[in-house]
Parts: structure tokens; C-alpha cells; sequence
């Protein structure tokens, strides 16, 4: 009958009904989140499950393995978290770090996207989290983001790269020859999608210019790039 009943409401009703359940969903878990970020750390809780399944973007937000991953590395690491590109990385990593105060730094060049990013980090009070305006612009030999240098401090401690799109010119190469001098150190870098050839001729470009090592990790693997230390 509750099928039955669905079925004559109108589509446009049925859509409605269906992101008022999700955002419902979404607003649990993150409430969840804010009262005990650690539990995102466990492979056991469902936490990062209800929040993908809330957030939506299917297909493209970040795997909980690499998720969690990435909240242990921001919690081991100095100084503030830069991003390429955001989404559902930008409230976990936000809530995980909250009580710390360092800083998360995303760079986003998709108007609508940054918007609904930087609505949901006011919604919950996330307020280390600054979501930047940052163009894809030609390089020369690759495109990348634009930073706003003149707000962004440096001595990144971790990066998480997952942009720009993979049909920008140079992929997710950029990063290092735009970025390396605002890097810390100790610093460690997180690529995502490594099954890609584009990803892995990224990660040795990385790790020739930067003098650094390539380790896989995760069922759907992702790189970590850290200097070798002398």
C-alpha cells in the first residue's frame, strides 16, 4: 500500500520527499559526528557510511577507507590541511580537527559546488574550514587552481588531492610546481584514484621533484607521498 501511495504522487513530490529524507539522514550523522569525531577512526561504525548516504554524490565523494585514512594522517600531522578540491572530506576532516583549531584550506573552482560546501560548514558551526574560490587557469604546461595565496598561510602539513577533474590539462599534477613552497617539511600528500595511469605517472613526477617515497594503501588504492628523510 505505502508503494502503491507513492506511486501517484507526483515526481517532482517524490524528489522532494526523497532529499528532505536525505538531508534528515545527513543532519543525524553529522550531529553524530560533532558529539564524537573519533568514531569516524572505526572500521566498525557506520557513521562514515550514514554520511556518504546522506551527503549523496554518488560515485564521487571519498571512499570511507580513504576517508578515515585521511582524518588519521590530519590528526598525526603539523600545521593546517590544504585540499584540492571539496565535499564530504571538507565536514569530517573539519569536525575531526575542530577541537584542535588548525585549519583546513580547500581549494574549489565549481561555484555551485563551493556554495553548498560552504552552507553546510556554517550550518554545523565549522568554522576552520575555509573553502576558497580558486579558477582552473592554464599554466602552460598544465592547468590548475589559482590559490589565494595572499590569504593562505603556509606550512601545510598534509595535503589531500582530489581535483582538479581528470579531463583538466595535467590532471592533478599542478599541485607540487604551484604549491611545493607552501608545503612544510614533514609534509604528506594523499592522491586518490591510484588504479588511474594518470595518477600514477603524477605520483612519480611527485616524488622525483619532491625527493620523496610512493606507498599504496586501501582495496581501492590511493598513494601516500612523504619527503625521505636525510
Amino acid at each position: 500500500m505505502r508503494n502503491f501511495v507513492k506511486a501517484l504522487l507526483p515526481r517532482c513530490v517524490r524528489q522532494r520527499l526523497a532529499n528532505w529524507r536525505r538531508d534528515r539522514k545527513f543532519h543525524s550523522a553529522v550531529r553524530r559526528l560533532l558529539a564524537d569525531p573519533m568514531r569516524v577512526l572505526s572500521s566498525g561504525d557506520p557513521l562514515l557510511r550514514d554520511l556518504a548516504s546522506g551527503w549523496g554524490n554518488e560515485g564521487w565523494s571519498a571512499n570511507e577507507e580513504y576517508l578515515r585514512f585521511c582524518v588519521r594522517e590530519a590528526l598525526d600531522a603539523e600545521g593546517p590541511v590544504l585540499e584540492c578540491g571539496s565535499g564530504l572530506s571538507t565536514i569530517v576532516l573539519a569536525a575531526a580537527l575542530s577541537e584542535s583549531g588548525r585549519s583546513i584550506w580547500s581549494l574549489e573552482h565549481h561555484d555551485a559546488w563551493r556554495g553548498r560546501i560552504r552552507a553546510t560548514l556554517a550550518r554545523y558551526g565549522l568554522r576552520n574550514a575555509r573553502v576558497c574560490e580558486a579558477p582552473l587557469v592554464d599554466y602552460g604546461e598544465f592547468s590548475w587552481y589559482r590559490p589565494p595565496f595572499e590569504h593562505m598561510p603556509s606550512g601545510f602539513g598534509l595535503v589531500v588531492c582530489d581535483g582538479p577533474p581528470s579531463a583538466t590539462p595535467g590532471g592533478r599534477y599542478g599541485l607540487v610546481p604551484v604549491m611545493a613552497e607552501r608545503l612544510s617539511r614533514r609534509f604528506t600528500l594523499l592522491l586518490d584514484d591510484a588504479v588511474r595511469e594518470a595518477e600514477q605517472e603524477t605520483a612519480r613526477r611527485w616524488a622525483k621533484e619532491l625527493n620523496a617515497s610512493v606507498e599504496t594503501f586501501g582495496e581501492r588504492p590511493f598513494f601516500r607521498i612523504r619527503p625521505i628523510q636525510s
